[in-house]
């Protein structure tokens, strides 16, 4: 599987707080998520109470959508990622590395009441205005 290019990857590191987007009967619904990006594994992983809406529609749809964005006024400097994935409880070997690089960089998850969760990329369109007005980088998993 090729990974993002460098651009995207270093976009997506140097950010925390996703917005994850389900959809269950034509009800669509966003949350906001703490997350860290395993750069290898080509997946988010952030953590959710089991009760939450967003986690309830995973239940019966995995696929998800979502965004990073950096706030600015100033056009020129816009940047930002779409993406859409599966959305799935960790397991085996992902789970333990997945735990350990959350629990680094976000220690006080460890006092929640939460579980950990993944998104596996399947597409990401960055847009970054550094680039060009308008300029998209466009990365789509292999298949």
């Amino acid at each position: 599987m090729s990974n993002p290019e460098k651009r995207i990857v270093e976009f997506i590191k140097e950010h925390h707080v996703l917005t994850l987007a389900t959809c269950l009967e034509n009800y669509a619904w966003c949350a906001n998520c703490f997350y860290i990006y395993l750069e290898h594994e080509n997946c988010f992983v952030f953590t959710s109470d089991d009760k939450t809406k967003h986690v309830q529609d995973v239940l019966a749809n995995a696929n998800v959508a979502g965004s990073v964005v950096l706030e600015t006024n100033t056009v020129g400097k816009i940047q930002g990622i779409q993406f859409n994935g599966v959305m799935e409880k960790p397991e085996k070997s992902l789970a333990s590395i997945a735990k350990k690089a959350y629990l680094k960089r976000f220690p006080f998850a460890v006092l929640m009441k939460t579980s950990l969760w993944t998104v596996k990329l399947n597409h990401i369109k960055m847009t970054d205005n550094r680039l060009g007005f308008g300029k998209k980088l466009i990365w789509k998993k292999e298949l």
